[in-house]
């Protein structure tokens, strides 16, 4: 495309200024906008990213088309849909695509070119080949996960077992990105307590460079003990979130060996990531409740069967009392009919009666002191205290023996004054391993 030229003397619309002659910004402008419409006189199908989308309120879509090359930007343009063909033109591309036309998709469009003396270039978008899109981004997506499903990719994750109480946390996330801190803050500056051990893996969490960054942090992280390993990112642009639909990632976290949570922080969307995490949520401080939840549903368990043995003790002792009120008077009123009978009898018979009625009740008094120590010997946190523990499997249930545990299992162990979980390494039974038991 050629812009007319400016002729020194046979330019009509010229002003002289001294030796040089000039014309206004508008005439200028004007020519360009001729020059343009001549160069592109129809309508045009042009590939590009939609690197923005804005419906407004008044029936129109603006929006931003761009082209990227090695994760930089080369080219973009301004573009536009007129109210009158925005509904049939997005109405068309869903029920083609199955998906809404918005940021991050790249599509095949016909447009015509405008110049405009105030905003410069345009594109009017007329027409929008969604067979394109799908062929482009989406498809990929979709095979993708069409692969990974193939695979046994989508339910590797949640086929693991996250902790009853998970402590140990790896964070997967730019220490900059939106909602870390809110995290950290949600999450250990909780007002019940709960500790919690975290580390952060820091990473790229958007652009080219983002999955082989995420998943070097991924694969260090499951080399250490970790109770689970979150991923997260805050929310975005559709542009800054298209690395977690990468299918190498995608791969990454499904085989890794400790769960993993998400939590990308994008309502509109669930990407792959989240397809083949062990869980996943929207926002940063959904991710801490996710955790603190887990140790309320713990605190409320171990609540109950504490009030249930306090009610238990409680009706026993409270039996016991009533035994022996009934004891006490069945023994006083054998010793007045008694002391009726032998009222002539001797001073030092009396005496004799009265020493064996007091050595019968201290002996009756003895028995409930004796049964009353039993029933308080047998309080688990009376036993507790004296070292022993109370441990809980994987179900939350009370174990009683090693044929209940797996080598590998986690194991919740209840102290007097706190509990701990713990993995199981070995397991040695008094059936077929009474050496390996005396030595544990």
């Amino acid at each position: 495309m050629k812009i007319r030229g400016i002729p020194r003397i046979f330019c009509y619309n010229c002003r002289t200024m001294g030796e040089r002659n000039y014309i206004d910004l508008l005439e200028l402008q004007t020519r360009i906008k001729e020059s343009i419409a001549d160069a592109f006189p129809g309508r045009y199908w042009v590939k590009a990213e939609i690197a923005s989308w804005s419906p407004r309120a008044n029936g129109h879509c603006y929006l931003s088309l761009s082209q990227s090359r090695s994760g930089k930007s080369i080219a973009e343009a301004r573009a536009m849909i007129w109210k009158w063909k925005y509904p049939q033109l997005t109405q068309f591309f869903e029920s083609s695509t199955g998906q809404r036309l918005q940021a991050g998709l790249t599509v095949l469009v016909q447009v015509t070119v405008s110049y405009s003396e105030l905003y410069g270039i345009s594109l009017f978008i007329e027409d929008i080949d969604p067979a394109f899109t799908l062929g482009e981004q989406a498809l990929e997506r979709k095979k993708a996960i069409e692969k990974l499903t193939a695979q046994g990719y989508m339910e590797m994750q949640k086929e693991l077992a996250l902790p009853d109480l998970p402590y140990r946390l790896a964070v997967i996330t730019s220490k900059t990105a939106a909602g870390y801190q809110d995290f950290r803050h949600h999450l250990l500056d909780n007002p019940e307590g709960y500790a919690f051990e975290l580390d952060l893996y820091e990473a790229l969490v958007q652009g080219e460079q983002a999955p082989a960054s995420i998943m070097a942090a991924l694969k260090e992280a499951a080399e250490k003990n970790y109770d689970a390993i979150l991923l997260l990112r805050g929310g975005g642009s559709e542009l800054d979130l298209a690395c977690f639909d990468n299918y190498e990632l995608a791969v990454a976290i499904a085989t890794c060996p400790v769960p993993v949570v998400t939590a990308i922080g994008h309502d509109k969307d669930v990407h792959i990531a989240d397809m083949v995490a062990h869980a996943s949520v929207k926002t940063p401080t959904a991710l801490a409740d996710l955790f603190l939840e887990a140790y309320e549903a713990q605190d409320a368990i171990l609540d109950r069967v504490e009030g249930r043995i306090g009610t238990a003790v409680q009706r026993r002792i409270s039996a016991l009392e009533v035994l022996l009120q009934r004891s006490v008077g069945r023994i006083s009123r054998g010793l007045l009919h008694k002391y009726a009978d032998v009222a002539r009898l001797k001073d030092n018979a009396v005496h004799r009666v009265q020493f064996a009625a007091q050595a019968r009740i201290s002996a009756e008094v003895s028995k409930v002191a004796l049964k009353e120590a039993l029933i308080k010997a047998s309080d688990p946190r009376s036993i507790l205290a004296l070292g022993y523990v109370l441990v809980t499997g994987k179900d939350n249930k009370v174990l009683k023996t090693v044929d209940k545990v797996s080598k590998g299992d986690r194991i919740g162990v209840r102290f007097s004054d706190g509990s701990l979980t713990a993995k199981v390494d070995e397991i040695y039974s008094d059936k077929i391993d009474n050496n390996q038991v005396q030595t544990a």
